[in-house]
């Protein structure tokens, strides 16, 4: 009887909650009061982590901004006191050597308080096809897009258990559920941050922790200068993502409580077509979608001298 009864009480709940799935497609969640929360962005020194860090200043939360460029985390500084923001803190922390997150972690506890929001933005690319990409970038794209997340979570995770309250944030990528020629290094970091992100999830829900959200986001190339030269075949179905557009979905989803953010939503369709379809016909999707060309022209962020 337990085995008909478990079966059936699944049914249910399938029905139900894939019925309110659709009904928050046309009627999203309501966005909560972030006012007075603690909010960590890593990487905030440019690109999305500036611009995400900026849409918080304009909600009364206190920032905590991290990245390992002094003078850009500097400007961030100055860009969200204009937009309002009061309690404006600037850390120089390299993500990728976990006694620096421990040690800038523990100055931000005794500085500023309790991290309510952990942003787990920062992020970089090697750009060049396995084979060719050294070895100490290899390492380094793991330690700062994927291993980072470890210490960050380690750091502020125990206090938002404490209090069952908080929001975890994981700046993925669409390339950590695909696939792509000459990003090897970079969709190994993203399918490990996405894993890990899930797990954690899971860890807190068994736990009875439903207090603290997870939000895991997975753009598709956003025009941030880190991606400068890829491209996109069919920009209508697959367009390179606008940064503005970019942050402002992002944080309206951290807002509204969402799991998962994909951008641009057809990577949802290619997302089914990867996982049920024989392999061969995703192959030739992806081959007439362009997706094994994205990087021929890649160049990158140019660094300044």
């Amino acid at each position: 009887m337990n085995f008909f009864f478990e079966t059936l009480c699944t049914l249910l709940f399938w029905l139900y909650y894939s019925l309110e799935a659709l009904v928050m497609l046309v009627v999203p969640a309501r966005r909560k009061n972030v006012s007075g929360e603690i909010v960590l962005v890593t990487g905030a020194g440019s690109g999305i982590g500036r611009l995400v860090a900026l849409r918080f200043a304009r909600l009364g939360t206190a920032l905590v901004l991290w990245d390992i460029n002094a003078e850009g985390n500097k400007e961030t500084e100055r860009l969200a006191r204009e937009q309002g923001a009061s309690r404006v803190h600037t850390y120089l922390c390299d993500c990728s050597k976990r006694a620096s997150v421990y040690e800038v972690a523990d100055k931000v506890k005794r500085e500023v308080g309790d991290v309510s929001i952990l942003i787990n933005n920062a992020g970089i690319v090697t750009g060049k096809k396995f084979i060719d990409s050294p070895d100490d970038l290899l390492e380094k794209t793991m330690a700062v897009n994927a291993v980072a997340h470890f210490w960050t979570y380690k750091a502020f995770l125990p206090a938002m258990i404490a209090r069952n309250h908080g929001h975890l944030v994981s700046i993925a990528s669409s390339a950590g559920f695909f696939p792509v020629n000459g990003l090897a290094d970079y969709c190994a970091s993203k399918f490990a941050a996405i894993g890990f992100a899930e797990s954690i999830a899971l860890e807190l829900l068994v736990s009875g922790k439903d207090g603290i959200k997870t939000t895991i986001v997975c753009p598709y190339f956003i025009n941030t200068g880190m991606f400068d030269g890829c491209s996109s075949k069919w920009p209508n179905f697959i367009p390179i993502l606008e940064p503005n557009y970019a942050a402002r979905r992002i944080t309206d989803a951290i807002l509204r409580e969402q799991v998962h953010l994909v951008m641009p939503r057809s990577l949802c369709f290619l997302l089914a077509i990867k996982n049920l379809l024989p392999v061969k016909v995703g192959l030739v999707f992806g081959k007439y979608l362009g997706i094994f060309e994205t990087m021929e022209n890649f160049k990158g962020r140019i660094k300044k001298d």
